[in-house]
């Protein structure tokens, strides 16, 4: 667990560095529903790979976790 952990930090911190803070719940809502559909069009392949699938959860979990951050600093 501690490595998927690890990647999830990883992949969050990137994301800030590379996009920076999400400037409102809104932008938030949306990038996390924007990694959820790319999530789903891999799901829903004929033939999904394992490894995209895993990469897209990824995604999804970090900008889960960057709009949690996000919250925070709302308050």
């Amino acid at each position: 667990m501690t490595n998927v952990q690890d990647e999830l930090r990883d992949e969050m911190l990137r994301a800030i560095k590379k996009h920076g803070d999400f400037n409102s719940a809104h932008e938030g809502y949306a990038v996390i529903l924007e990694e959820m559909d790319e999530l789903w069009d891999e799901v829903k392949k004929k033939k999904p790979s394992p490894k995209r699938m895993r990469a897209e959860a990824l995604q999804v979990g970090a900008m889960a976790l960057k709009f949690m951050l996000y919250c925070d600093h709302m308050v």
